[in-house]
């Protein structure tokens, strides 16, 4: 399949609303409606003799904090060999709708904690993916400063663990520059259809998988 996912192997995807979209949570199998079907869709259907499995543990309004909450039930039991997590827009957004900011040394702090535990407690190789922003809202335009250095501890914690980074901020904007922002994110935060496959597509080159076509 790739020189990277193995047969029978088991890819936890891990973050906010983003991974969730609105999965059936009383189904361990539900992959929801968004990048993550796609990722299962497309390896079920290119690879089917493979037998990865995808398993989708995201939750909507999560920050780094809360994945730390839950490590042990939706990340160390699940016993994956691989987690992609994609976490940190929330640790932006609630600074500005609810004035519950967390600062970026506390993201790196909550970051790298979490990151310890997943390499002390898991076999799995890990994945990081940037949390990204659209700015389809003239307010959002500010979040930039907050959200950047965010972005940029992620890099340097996918530099120290020694794991895969998926560039999605990068993606996103130049995205936005073939076609308006809009059509990659209604909101600025939450992907179209378009920016779910966006988000895959990405996430399946840096594991070095084309997608079809």
């Amino acid at each position: 399949m790739t020189a990277m996912l193995k047969k029978n192997d088991i890819v936890l995807l891990q973050g906010d609303s983003i991974t969730d979209t609105a999965r059936d949570r009383e189904s361990g199998d539900c992959l929801g409606r968004g990048y993550a079907l796609m990722l299962g869709a497309w390896c079920s259907c290119n690879f089917p003799e493979e037998n990865v499995k995808f398993l989708n543990r995201g939750l909507s309004g999560n920050r780094v904090i809360d994945l730390l909450s839950r490590i042990e039930k939706d990340f160390i039991e699940i016993r994956p060999s691989w987690i992609s997590i994609l976490i940190g827009v929330n640790d932006c957004w609630r600074r500005y709708d609810r004035d519950d900011p967390t600062s970026a040394e506390v993201f790196e702090e909550r970051y790298r904690n979490l990151l310890t535990r997943l390499k002390q407690d898991t076999t799995a190789k890990i994945i990081l993916c940037e949390p990204f922003l659209l700015p389809v809202k003239p307010e959002q335009e500010k979040w930039r400063e907050d959200l950047d250095p965010k972005i940029s501890v992620v890099k340097k914690m996918a530099e120290e663990f020694n794991t895969l980074l998926v560039p999605l901020s990068s993606t996103f904007l130049n995205a936005a520059k073939r076609k308006p922002m809009e059509h990659w994110s209604k909101d600025g935060v939450h992907p179209t259809p378009a920016g779910h496959m966006l988000i895959a597509q990405t996430w399946l080159k840096t594991l070095g998988i084309c997608p079809a076509g």
